[in-house]
């Protein structure tokens, strides 16, 4: 796909992406566990096709989202559009509702039946025969994903080795199922094991100013030629501006915000560092989304950063957020907000 936007290299695999995708999680709907609340199936795919109209020319979901139904809306959004103005399509494997309650937890499984048929049922929502990155959501541990950002865990007895299940990744990768493989939410030393079965074309680590702790992850990724795609860059909303303490009190319950220590006890000092960032964003004439995912970007080995929209005015709200550069003067501002404020974890800066 052609675009408009300042796109990067995404480490080997012969991709050139924008520097910032299209993150499908937010419109996913409500009814499931890790919802949002209530969402227009309409404005959601109104949302994804002014994006790549926009030119953003990747979008990332996963089965997790919704029980399939983010899937099935981008591959809505993107039926139809000639084969030169289709985006990359990214999703993942690994997040699994074996008894099919929405609200129940899923499990972390990596078990290869499962990932094969998980990757069937990708290839059937989105409507593509080819997968561009297919990526593993969560290490296997054999036990349920209990809360959003949730760390590694011990592995049970009925964990799938990761050597076993990156396998199964290269696998479909010769099988041409899928162009690339990715690791989500890895640390690295399972990187480092992955590596020695085949290369992590990309890894997808959460990083934003309030969360900084894949640092080395991402480090580790620059050393070896492995793509970065960064997620909630804006931290869940809270990095936009818009957020304020009445707002986060008026979230539907449905909303998994609502129990997330990010909007309840750490909530103050996430807002200050919100604010901290509206200068930066005024010298540039950018909102403060954009200056908060840009700083993202600024951060070494980082090819680029997902952000979700639930309608196209939101887009519009991070767009320009891939041609913004920081200044030295800038990202000293934003360091000394997150010591001053103590949001957060992680390095400052990198």
């Amino acid at each position: 796909m052609t675009t408009s936007l300042p796109t990067r290299p995404l480490g080997t695999t012969g991709m050139h992406i924008s520097r910032v995708g299209f993150g499908s999680w937010a419109v996913s709907g409500a009814g499931w566990r890790f919802g949002w609340g209530t969402t227009d199936d309409a404005e959601s795919i109104a949302a994804i096709r002014h994006a790549v109209t926009s030119g953003v020319n990747w979008i990332d979901t996963a089965p997790a989202y919704g029980l399939g139904h983010s899937e099935e809306l981008v591959g809505k959004a993107v039926a139809g559009l000639p084969e030169a103005e289709r985006p990359y399509l990214f999703t993942k494997a690994g997040l699994v509702h074996e008894d099919g309650d929405p609200q129940g937890v899923p499990l972390r499984t990596m078990r290869p039946e499962s990932v094969r048929r998980e990757v069937e049922d990708s290839l059937r929502r989105l409507g593509v025969d080819r997968i561009d990155l297919y990526q593993v959501h969560w290490p296997d541990t054999g036990e349920p994903l209990t809360a959003v950002g949730e760390g590694p865990a011990e592995p049970s007895p009925n964990a799938t080795p990761l050597e076993e299940y990156w396998q199964v990744m290269a696998d479909l990768k010769a099988e041409g199922k899928v162009r690339a493989i990715g690791l989500s939410n890895h640390s690295p030393d399972l990187l480092e094991r992955a590596e020695k079965i085949a290369h992590v074309d990309v890894v997808q680590p959460p990083l934003s100013a309030i969360n900084r702790s894949a640092a080395p992850e991402i480090a580790w990724a620059h050393a070896h030629d492995t793509g970065v795609i960064v997620y909630s860059p804006l931290q869940s909303g809270l990095l936009t501006g818009a957020f304020s303490a009445e707002r986060v009190a008026a979230l539907p319950a449905e909303d998994w915000r609502t129990g997330h220590p990010d909007f309840t006890t750490r909530l103050d000092a996430n807002l200050r560092l919100a604010d901290a960032l509206r200068p930066v964003a005024r010298r540039h004439g950018a909102t403060v989304a954009e200056a908060a995912i840009a700083w993202t970007l600024a951060w070494p080995g980082v090819t680029g950063a997902i952000v979700g929209a639930r309608n196209p005015r939101q887009v519009d709200g991070w767009l320009g957020a891939g041609s913004l550069r920081l200044t030295v003067t800038d990202l000293e501002h934003i360091t000394d907000a997150i010591r001053e404020t103590g949001a957060g974890t992680g390095p400052a800066r990198a």
